[in-house]
């Protein structure tokens, strides 16, 4: 691939044109805002210059609701070898193209499994899908030139291919995503209007259940509008489990013995199904789900501590699996929790203390 088309410059198309950029793709962006695709160009994604002539592969970022119409209008220009979208849904805009006429041989559909809260061109970053899933969604019908196009892109963004039927990658970012970010809206809403001294308390539990409820919501209605019925299904199913753990915690304040033992139950089986799907989720690269110790140092907020601590482990020869952060309520203080081998935690332990870190046993 040497040249590339970025139809839509926000959060992920320009991410994909930075990493196609350093890469040395001469990439041409436009968005139907200009100034957002001057804002790319600035960030070094590319330049808002028309291409002379057809390049390699057109990367349509837009919002699920117009990547068809956007792609239909590009593939008429004929601008491109190759064309791609990177909705995060894949079912509903190939069905779209198929019902227009369009030849379809020369488009993939794919998805990046990667963003963030922020969106528009300033939030990108070149290293936004590294080690990250691509999906790609080919039909018998798709030119293997433009399916290999598209693993370049992959490539390119050092993303992990990952090859699916169009539904099912709906079906399955319902469950994984779309889901989810619903979940945990509806549970920040509960902070919206809860008394001051309630907020206070918050700590690092709310905080990771509520992350994901600071995207912007006109792009999340772009995106549930695409994919409702799965997401509508997978909540029905969430919907029957709420109103068992009601009843289970009413049970719960029962005098009755029978009743709250029965409550019990209910709430411990809530509970060890959470367990047997949480450890369903993948680990480090994609890979089995490994447990770490942790081993946790108390911080001031000040410039340059986790540099320290994280030359320090190195210096110790130990590497960081992970890392989270619990600030202090009140306090220019925290706490960060430390994930590492089994194995690795006297070793750190010894080294920190000796290096003058105070540890949380």
């Amino acid at each position: 691939m040497r040249t590339a088309l970025v139809i839509g410059t926000g959060l992920i198309g320009t991410s994909a044109a930075l990493a196609l950029a350093a890469r040395g793709v001469v990439v041409h962006l436009t968005d139907h805002d200009p100034e957002q695709a001057r804002t790319a160009a600035a960030l070094g994604a590319g330049t808002d210059e028309a291409p002379e002539g057809p390049v390699d592969l057109a990367i349509v970022a837009a919002p699920p609701a117009h990547v068809a119409a956007t792609l239909a209008d590009a593939m008429r220009r004929g601008v491109a070898r190759g064309y791609l979208d990177v909705a995060s849904v894949k079912g509903g805009p190939r069905r779209e193209l198929e019902a227009l006429g369009l030849d379809l041989t020369s488009y993939i559909g794919t998805h990046p499994m990667s963003g963030r809260e922020k969106s528009g061109p300033l939030a990108a970053t070149g290293d936004l899908f590294e080690g990250r899933p691509w999906v790609l969604t080919p039909t018998r019908d798709t030119d293997t030139e433009v399916l290999n196009l598209a693993l370049e892109l992959v490539s390119h963004c050092r993303a992990v291919p990952v090859v699916m039927d169009a539904d099912a990658h709906d079906r399955a970012v319902a469950l994984v995503s779309h889901m989810p970010h619903l979940v945990s809206s509806m549970v920040a809403a509960r902070l919206e209007h809860a008394e001051e001294s309630a907020v206070r308390l918050c700590g690092q539990g709310i905080r990771d259940v509520t992350r994901i409820a600071a995207s912007d919501p006109r792009m999340w209605i772009d995106i549930l509008s695409a994919n409702p019925g799965p997401v509508a299904d997978l909540l029905t199913d969430v919907s029957a489990d709420l109103d068992e753990t009601v009843q289970a915690l009413r049970a719960l304040q029962s005098s009755d013995e029978a009743k709250r033992s029965e409550g019990a139950t209910g709430i411990g089986e809530v509970l060890r199904r959470g367990n047997a799907g949480q450890v369903r989720v993948p680990g480090k690269h994609g890979s089995a789900p490994r447990t770490y110790e942790v081993v946790a140092v108390l911080i001031d907020d000040q410039p340059g501590q986790l540099a320290r601590i994280f030359a320090d482990a190195g210096m110790a020869g130990v590497n960081i699996e992970d890392v989270r952060i619990e600030h202090a309520t009140g306090q220019q203080a925290g706490l960060v929790q430390l994930m590492v081998e089994p194995k690795a935690v006297p070793v750190l332990g010894a080294a920190l203390r000796e290096r003058g870190w105070a540890l949380r046993q």
